[in-house]
């Protein structure tokens, strides 16, 4: 029952955003994938099983990680004028991945 209640929330999400790019106001479809609904999840797990230093941490760090997205916006908002859409998303996923690693092995380095 759980995994048909999590499947029925995603395709609920996929409507929404099909519906909102339909309509005048189309650009608001890339305000909703960024409702925080796993960082609620993960900052609740955190913070029940975890200090409250440990729930400061990682909300910090969640900070930090808005840069690979803004590294992925940044990158699909240059090749979509230069490579199809697909490959598009590629490369900006790929940016993203990137960036990720590089903060992930920065803050490593700088909380060990």
């Amino acid at each position: 029952m759980d995994l048909l209640l999590k499947a029925a929330l995603g395709a609920a999400v996929v409507v929404i955003l099909a519906f909102l790019a339909k309509t005048r106001n189309y650009y608001i479809a890339g305000l909703v994938p960024l409702f925080p609904t796993f960082a609620l999840i993960a900052h609740y797990i955190v913070g029940k099983g975890r200090s409250l230093d440990d729930l400061k941490t990682t909300i910090v760090f969640g900070m930090w990680s808005i840069i690979p997205y803004f590294v992925y916006l940044a990158m699909l908002y240059v090749m979509v004028d230069r490579l199809r859409l697909e490959a598009s998303l590629a490369v900006a996923a790929l940016a993203w991945l990137m960036a990720a690693t590089v903060l992930v092995s920065v803050w490593v380095r700088v909380h060990a």
